[in-house]
């Protein structure tokens, strides 16, 4: 077990999908740990694929300058290297192969003499580091996802700059929309959390709001749709999550990826929408998916300032001993929870929570 007066080198790594406000936290961390208390930190590359294949070289300072405000992550992430499942090759019909490398990621961090992981992820990366929490290496995680649906964690990094991003776009296709009368679907991300399409569209005054925790009836959108048309309002914003259904249906899937320890990719929901609206409405209908530029860009300055609180607050349990937790965000204070209430769980989008009731109380339809 290690103490915090053991505590020498820690080993930081950026796991799942990027997102705005990576950076900021891995300067958060690395800096604090350094300047603050005098420890060494790694930098693990591209998630936990940088410790099966041994690729962590020694941060400085000066490695995490000027960042604050960088898209993306300097040290590279990836979302197929789950150690419990990570693919290794191929049988002769061309399917992976998957085999648990957790001994490998295990003998790597012996190697490199890491005292704890400090993993800035999603649930995937909270899943992963639960594996190695099992194995004996103290971790701490760092919340991070433009889902925002990590359980017990009322706001992740990413979040709040993709709303605005995606708000902006909605705003953009609000003109074209007013100016063509159309019906305009904008699908956007989430996997099956409506967190951030539930924000973009109250933030951008979508007259529709569909989202995964809500199913929809096609029959309930036309006749907002028509009603609209009816008072003369001659056109109709629809924000929809790339994992909305109909109550008898299945989330839309675009592909899937077979090596991934996560396959199905979510999306086309919008365009499959769209068709259907048109044909019963004989309103000229369009669909826009916004895919990876809402997680794209430097982050805002609420993410930039989250994202600084958190890295520092992981250093902080690290140092008091608290290890195996994750930081999280609840009723507008850091604190925060084992690793093992995190993983695997998604946080949904409760359909009374108080965002929806407002949003009712102002004509937003939700498709039920």
């Amino acid at each position: 077990m290690v103490s915090a007066k053991s505590v020498r080198r820690i080993g930081v790594l950026t796991g799942g999908g990027d997102c705005p406000g990576l950076n900021a936290a891995i300067r958060a961390v690395t800096k604090t740990a350094i300047m603050e208390y005098d420890l060494e930190v790694w930098g693990i590359e591209d998630g936990f694929l940088g410790l099966i294949q041994d690729r962590v070289r020694k941060l400085s300072t000066g490695d995490v300058s000027n960042i604050l405000g960088q898209g993306g992550t300097i040290l590279g992430t990836s979302n197929k290297s789950d150690p419990a499942r990570f693919a290794v090759g191929a049988d002769l019909e061309g399917r992976p192969i998957f085999a648990d490398v957790t001994a490998t990621v295990v003998e790597t961090i012996r190697q490199r003499e890491l005292d704890v992981l400090v993993c800035i992820g999603g649930d995937g990366t909270m899943i992963g580091a639960a594996n190695l929490v099992r194995q004996s290496v103290p971790c701490v995680g760092v919340p991070k996802t433009i889902d925002n649906d990590l359980m017990h964690c009322d706001l992740t990094v990413g979040f709040q700059t993709a709303v605005e991003i995606a708000a902006e776009l909605l705003d953009r296709v609000h003109t074209t929309a007013a100016s063509h009368h159309r019906v305009m679907l904008v699908e956007l991300m989430g996997r099956n959390a409506g967190w951030l399409t539930l924000h973009t569209g109250v933030a951008s005054g979508a007259d529709v709001i569909l989202i995964p925790e809500i199913p929809y009836t096609v029959e309930t959108i036309c006749e907002h749709c028509l009603s609209r048309s009816r008072q003369g309002k001659a056109f109709t914003i629809i924000a929809i999550a790339e994992g909305a259904r109909s109550p008898e249906g299945k989330a839309t899937v675009s592909r899937t990826v077979a090596d991934s320890p996560d396959p199905v990719r979510l999306g086309g929901i919008s365009q499959l929408l769209a068709g259907q609206i048109e044909r019963r409405t004989h309103l000229e209908t369009r669909a826009t998916i916004l895919g990876h530029v809402q997680r794209g860009g430097p982050p805002c300055a609420f993410d930039r300032v989250l994202a600084t609180n958190y890295g520092h607050a992981a250093i902080n349990l690290v140092l008091a001993g608290h290890l195996n937790r994750v930081v999280v965000m609840q009723d507008g204070h850091i604190t925060s929870v084992p690793i093992g209430e995190v993983a695997g769980g998604q946080r949904l989008v409760d359909p009374h929570h108080p965002l929806i009731t407002a949003a009712r109380s102002i004509g937003t339809c939700f498709g039920d």
